[in-house]
Formats: C-alpha cells, sequence, structure tokens
C-alpha cells in the first residue's frame, strides 16, 4: 500500500449548509466541517494509527475481498458489542463529539473506510438495518482525497441521481428516510486519485 504526506494536495469545498430538496430524504451537507489544519492533522492519524483490515463479504455463495481497508469501532458498553475490540483513540472522540454537538444525536459506532487509490470504491447499496432499525441516521466524515458520492432513488427511477463531491473535512448527515429510498454508492475512477477516509457514524442496538 503506497501512502504519502503532503496533504496539500487535498481540497476542501465551499463554506457553508446545503440541504438538499429531494424526495424521501432528509441530506444535509457541511463542507469544511473541520478546518483544513484539522483535517491534515486528523487524517495523517487516521491513516497511520488505524488497524486497518481487509473485509470479505459473500455473494451468491462466493466470497470476495471487497475493494478498500476497514476497521470498526464500538462502545464496549454497547450489549453485544466486542469486548477485544479496539478503544476508541483521542482522533476518533474528537470527530464524534463534534458530530454529536452538530447533530444532537448520541452514536456508539464507527466504521473506517479507506480508499487506497480509484480502484478502490463501493458500488451501489443502503446500509443494513438489523442492528439499527429503520431509517437510521448515518452521519459521515471524508479527510483526503475528493471522490463523488453518488445516490440513486430506489423505486422512482424517473429522479435523477444525484452527485456530491465529498472534500476533505466535509460532512454529510443522511437521515429521515434516506437510507429506506435511496441507494448510494463511491464509484471507482481511472483518475490518479490519492487515498481517502471516510467515518460513518452509526447508533447500533443488538437487541432489536
Amino acid at each position: 500500500m503506497t501512502l504519502f504526506n503532503d496533504t496539500e494536495l487535498f481540497t476542501t469545498g465551499l463554506e457553508g449548509k446545503k440541504v438538499f430538496d429531494i424526495p424521501d430524504s432528509e441530506l444535509i451537507l457541511i463542507d469544511n466541517f473541520f478546518t483544513k489544519e484539522e483535517s491534515d492533522r486528523l487524517y495523517e492519524k487516521l491513516l497511520h494509527q488505524t488497524k486497518w483490515r481487509e473485509y470479505e463479504m459473500e455473494i451468491y455463495d462466493k466470497t470476495y475481498t471487497v475493494p478498500r481497508m476497514i476497521s470498526w469501532y464500538e462502545d464496549k458498553d454497547n450489549p453485544g458489542a466486542d469486548q477485544n475490540g479496539p478503544d476508541w483513540t483521542y482522533e476518533l472522540l474528537k470527530i464524534r463529539g463534534r458530530v454529536e454537538k452538530e447533530t444532537q444525536l448520541d452514536f456508539n459506532t464507527v466504521l473506517l473506510n479507506l480508499y487506497r487509490n480509484g480502484n478502490d470504491g463501493v458500488g451501489w447499496h443502503s446500509d443494513k438495518e438489523h442492528n439499527t432499525g429503520p431509517n437510521q441516521i448515518i452521519a459521515s466524515v471524508t479527510f483526503g482525497e475528493t471522490r463523488m458520492f453518488r445516490l440513486r432513488h430506489k423505486f422512482k427511477k424517473e429522479i435523477p441521481q444525484v452527485e456530491i463531491p465529498l472534500h476533505h473535512g466535509s460532512f454529510l448527515l443522511m437521515a429521515g428516510t434516506t437510507n429506506s429510498y435511496w441507494q448510494h454508492q463511491v464509484p471507482k475512477t481511472a483518475r490518479h486519485v490519492l487515498p481517502r477516509i471516510n467515518l460513518t457514524f452509526r447508533r447500533v442496538n443488538r437487541q432489536i
């Protein structure tokens, strides 16, 4: 895995909050949710200190290694949580605190994804609801390379796809019925792109 240190190559978006006016969704984007300096520092810490691992999933009785690396953190007092899992780092707690202050919500898990280059991505999907219940809230923070985040409505094919470039230090909130009615993806790209780190915070209840 080839990595680098020159985060000056990362661009941030425009200041401010954007609320998307699309049906069956509550979707909010905040560019520069973290400042450039904060984003550079957090990116370096997460990139080099996270215990990244490959993740395998089964599709039609075949096992595939997904094209990205992941890491999972969960509050130890959450019933059913892996007590041998990693402890939240200072940086992760800092990010979670900022997200919880903005949303006025509590989150007890975070999934980190490392997109190493343009060959890494994630296909169309909606997040599973077996431990979160319907209409789960997904709070997403991005550091590193700007990658395109796409959404498409599951049922109303006449609605155009939504494309959102997620920049260094940005925050995207998917709430309401977004996950129930929309699928999302981060497509692969033939362009030469640098690594991107994405964090998705959720509220998991394993007793559902």
